[in-house]
């Protein structure tokens, strides 16, 4: 994925593994999937939040609703659920060159989604799309526009993201290679990917949503999106998942109208959501970045997006920051994690019985 069409701003950070570079990239695969997508129909790639760049999409695409790939692309998403963050794990695992795309990657690295594609098809018609749209062209003829909005997320976003921390929290270094791009037709979506390529580190994603006229570009969450690099693999380990199944069947069931409409509907992502976003707070008081804001967004994740065990679970992150001789990983304190969670759903439990009485 990484090709001269990208721009790129290259940015030093010192971690506990080394010298590291993290870099802000605009990727014409992201957004040929993006609009790819768009054109489709598909909800979440449809909001008009990019001014006068959702307006080119429009006009520059609209004769394609009807080419072979949409039919053929709209059912793959209702049987298999294309959508959203799937969208981008095939995107990162593409390659333009020479106006070919070609798959990248092991391709049993795709997630489930797309295991039950006929991935030689699909990227047949996705050569057609992007030949006939004269897609290289349009991506070309908006390079001041990425690098204007590349521009915007270094200036209020990379100040106050700092890769060192990741290391330090959960007592591990990464060997992965870090990378943040900017989804110009994701509107307010934001998804953490990964890719594997043989013979190189393992790369994660962060594929941050743009909207235009924003005052400033929320740090939260770039912070939230790589948290998950390190979160998500957690709940891997056989061990973890046994202790936790019951535990995030029970905050499924609890929340779940607020959990469906925002498509997390299994246990494992509502745990590793929620480790994540209490992560982010540990993250914002550790660097004296709380603010009313911050509590207003608290209060809509507890309130609006189900996560009502937010606070308590701020609280188990944070105690585990000062006893870090006794626990070198947040694998290590995984069991406290349960621990407090099934604390949560019991004392939830009984304030529910104790009204019914």
């Amino acid at each position: 994925m990484k090709r001269r069409n990208f721009i790129l701003f290259l940015f030093a950070f010192v971690s506990m593994a080394g010298q590291a570079q993290l870099k802000v990239e605009v990727s014409e695969a992201v957004e040929l999937m993006s609009i790819l997508s768009r054109t489709a129909g598909f909800e979440e790639y449809s909001k008009d939040l990019a001014g006068q760049y959702t307006k080119d999409t429009e006009e520059w695409f609209a004769a394609y609703r009807e080419h072979p790939i949409i039919p053929y692309y709209k059912e793959i998403r209702a049987k298999y659920g294309i959508g959203y963050e799937r969208v981008m794990n095939m995107a990162v695992h593409l390659e333009i060159a020479k106006g070919k795309v070609k798959l990248i990657g092991n391709r049993a690295e795709l997630n489930e989604g797309w295991q039950n594609v006929n991935l030689d098809e699909f990227i047949a018609l996705l050569n057609k799309f992007y030949s006939n749209t004269h897609f290289h062209k349009f991506f070309e003829q908006h390079s001041a526009f990425y690098d204007e909005g590349v521009k915007e997320y270094e200036k209020n976003v990379m100040s106050m993201f700092h890769q060192d921390w990741y290391n330090r929290f959960y007592g591990m270094d990464s060997s992965e290679l870090f990378h943040v791009i900017i989804g110009f037709t994701y509107g307010d979506n934001n998804n953490s990917v990964h890719r594997q390529l043989e013979g190189k580190p393992r790369e994660s994603f962060a594929i941050m949503g743009y909207w235009i006229n924003r005052t400033s570009w929320d740090a939260t969450l770039l912070i939230h999106e790589f948290n998950h690099s390190f979160v998500n693999p957690l709940l891997d380990d056989a061990a973890n998942r046994a202790m936790m199944e019951k535990i995030g069947t029970k905050m499924l069931q609890f929340a779940q109208p607020a959990m469906e409409r925002q498509d997390y509907n299994n246990w494992e992502i509502v745990i590793n959501e929620s480790i994540v976003r209490a992560a982010v707070y540990v993250y914002l008081k550790d660097y004296n970045l709380v603010s009313r804001g911050t509590v207003y967004f608290m209060l809509e994740e507890v309130w609006h997006k189900g996560f009502q065990w937010i606070p308590e679970l701020v609280g188990c992150l944070r105690d585990y920051t000062i006893q870090r001789e006794k626990y070198k990983t947040l694998n290590d304190y995984y069991p406290e994690i349960a621990k407090c969670l099934t604390q949560y759903l019991n004392n939830e439990g009984n304030r529910l019985q104790n009204a019914l009485r």
